[in-house]
């Protein structure tokens, strides 16, 4: 019995112990294996890859070393390629036929809008702001960054007219508008996000919004178009670099920062009307308003303010004249209640006053030019 009680308990020992005899001798497999797989990825741009430490020769950024998680990640962000995006064509400005995935989307940092240019609601004022927004990026637009505006009517938006539309509002290099077949602009639309349901309410027949996208990372990211043109300027610059520039600051207290002195006028002329007119500083899109107040009656603003386009259907013989001097840029309805436009209407007037007691105590009213046409736009 003991020597039958020896060997089975031997023989039991082999047995319990012999998966962690193989299970070490997989590991150093795996571990062989991986180190010789090894590999060092741009987190930016996910083709380059290297056997060593380095940087990415396209952005500059410091490759990091691939794993598991990385290569699930990688994988899973392929959704978001060309087997997610419409590869249909679309036609420029300038008339060339692109393909929307190929073309614009493939390995690139987007962001889109959609747009029409007889918009008489939010595309005027969403097109200035992004024009804001690219003034802020400078040439990194087109080079590290490509803007997109799709029209969403396409039998009117030819490009001819996208060119002219553009032009009307000063936009620069790195910016292309595009039309195309209403069915694939539509497709467009849902699969980015952007398409809006026919509401016989809502005549603008979109929201403004702007999607901003990796392709190459599989990160996209929605916000208003109508948004403060430095936030949105800061949210592509930090996609665009990856957070490796961003400066780390120590965090205040509450009690430290300051009050914020705003009145409810300038902060409605800095969200509405900024993006296309200055006080005192010449004209943009539309006139300088400095001493806008003194030159029209307050009646003729306020209606003005209110119902723009109705003005200018019924050919107010001023807006029309101003419609013609402003390259036929029309003012968006920006549905101002009576509150609103008094406000409005305050902060212009305070800001006239102000110029006056400055220049007449001996400064200079900066560049403030009045012009015979002048008014609010």
């Amino acid at each position: 019995m003991s020597g039958r009680f020896v060997r089975l308990f031997l023989l039991a020992i082999m047995i319990f112990s012999m998966p962690l005899l193989i299970q070490p001798q997989g590991t150093a497999e795996n571990s062989s294996s991986q180190e010789n797989d090894l590999q060092y990825i741009c987190p930016m741009h996910p083709e380059v890859k290297s056997k060593t430490p380095g940087t990415c020769p396209k952005c500059g950024m410091t490759l990091k070393r691939e794993s598991h998680t990385h290569t699930s990640l990688s994988a899973d962000n392929k959704r978001w390629g060309a087997n997610y995006f419409p590869n249909v064509p679309l036609i420029t400005q300038d008339g060339k036929t692109v393909r929307f995935y190929d073309d614009l989307l493939k390995g690139k940092l987007v962001a889109i809008d959609l747009i029409y240019t007889h918009c008489k609601d939010a595309c005027p004022l969403e097109t200035a702001r992004l024009v804001q927004v690219q003034k802020m990026l400078g040439d990194r637009v087109g080079k590290d960054i490509f803007f997109y505006s799709i029209s969403i009517d396409p039998k009117q938006d030819t490009p001819e007219v996208l060119k002219a539309y553009a032009e009307k509002f000063h936009v620069g290099p790195g910016w292309t508008f595009l039309t195309g077949k209403e069915e694939d602009i539509e497709l467009i639309s849902k699969k980015l996000g952007l398409y809006s349901e026919p509401d016989p309410s809502n005549r603008d027949g979109h929201t403004p919004s702007l999607m901003i996208g990796n392709e190459p990372g599989g990160q996209w990211m929605k916000n208003s178009a109508l948004d403060n043109p430095r936030f949105l300027s800061l949210m592509i610059g930090q996609l665009m670099d990856g957070w490796k520039n961003r400066k780390v600051e120590t965090a205040k207290n509450y009690a430290e920062v300051p009050t914020l002195a705003i009145s409810g006028g300038q902060y409605l002329f800095a969200t509405r009307c900024s993006a296309c007119h200055s006080i005192g500083h010449g004209a943009s899109v539309g006139p300088d308003l400095l001493g806008v107040t003194t030159v029209r009656s307050r009646a003729w603003l306020s209606r003005f303010l209110t119902v723009p386009d109705q003005m200018l259907t019924e050919r107010d013989p001023i807006a029309t004249a101003l419609y013609k001097q402003y390259n036929q840029v029309q003012m968006p309805n920006l549905h101002l209640n009576e509150g609103e436009v008094n406000a409005i209407l305050g902060y212009l007037a305070t800001q006239t006053v102000s110029s006056h007691a400055s220049t007449s105590i001996g400064g200079k009213a900066g560049d403030a030019r009045m012009e015979p046409g002048v008014m609010m736009r």
